[in-house]
């Protein structure tokens, strides 16, 4: 069972030292940045719904905020933050509807399908392997 969560993230590059300058058109990357998924209903799991709305991210300062704790940068650095997909293996994603549906009032929602729309809109991957 595996499956990671992908994020898209532009940084700013500052140089450690006062004596040395970036050229401002190439002080800026973007880079993809995995972050795997808890297990369903272990602690964390939950990431998703407190995390996205709709398959975008659902608050800007948090997520640059943990996009700097994940990649060991001061958060002014992080300039943008983007979730792309959820990348997942059909036994996570087994186990991941599985456990949604044991409690969907947590959601306020109906269904397992309204639950996957709601928090990730359309950005899930299933596939045989996310390495």
């Amino acid at each position: 069972m595996d499956a990671r969560y992908a994020f898209r993230v532009r940084v700013r590059l500052e140089p450690a030292r006062a004596d040395v300058t970036l050229e401002p058109g190439s002080a800026e990357t973007s880079i993809t940045l995995f972050r795997e998924a808890a297990e369903p209903g272990t602690e964390g799991w939950l990431f998703f719904r407190d995390t996205l709305w709709r398959g975008e991210v659902a608050d800007e300062d948090y997520a640059r905020r943990l996009a700097a704790e994940w990649l060991g940068v001061p958060e002014r650095t992080v300039e943008a933050v983007d979730f792309r997909e959820l990348q997942t293996d059909e036994a996570y994603f087994d186990a991941l509807k599985a456990e949604i549906a044991t409690d969907l009032e947590a959601f306020k929602a109906e269904n397992v399908s309204e639950v996957l729309s709601k928090y990730l809109g359309s950005s899930i991957r299933v596939t045989d392997s996310t390495g």
